[in-house]
């Protein structure tokens, strides 16, 4: 997996790699400034749900680019999304569910993204590190920043 994660392009690995510090930095601001905890947890979620919904439209545009789409993977892809947001509506005593419901879906995600056809042969590796980062990031919210 390692050559395969070394083939990817600079750019991609990069902004990848920064976008898990939306995963890592509210539970860093929520241990560091305790009064800032809910608004920390509360931005954890939302974020983890943009990404949600970003890997589903990635896997939607995968979809739509082939001559003939199938129309089975495009309802698949926009699961994603619709999930998410029902988390997100969730209301605030449900925080946990929240985040279990979010590591759920990005743990789905990931499986459903190390099989994708069609994604160049690096992209199974970095979704493993990318998903694997956002579900500890995740893991690390729960354990930090809940009542």
């Amino acid at each position: 997996m390692k050559a395969r994660l070394s083939e990817t392009p600079r750019v991609v690995l990069i902004y990848g790699l920064l976008g898990l510090s939306g995963f890592f930095g509210p539970p860093l601001v929520g241990v560091m400034v305790p009064a800032y905890r809910d608004a920390a947890m509360l931005l954890l979620i939302a974020y983890a749900a943009l990404i949600l919904s970003f890997l589903g439209g990635a896997r939607w545009g995968l979809a739509v680019a082939r001559p003939s789409p199938s129309p089975l993977t495009v309802s698949l892809a926009m699961l994603p999304t619709l999930f998410a947001l029902g988390l997100v509506m969730l209301p605030a005593d449900m925080r946990l569910w929240q985040v279990g419901g979010l590591i759920g879906g990005l743990a789905l995600q990931w499986l459903w993204d190390i099989r994708a056809k069609g994604v160049p042969a690096w992209y199974p590796a970095l979704r493993t590190v990318l998903s694997g980062g956002a579900i500890a990031g995740l893991i690390a919210g729960g354990l930090f920043l809940s009542p």
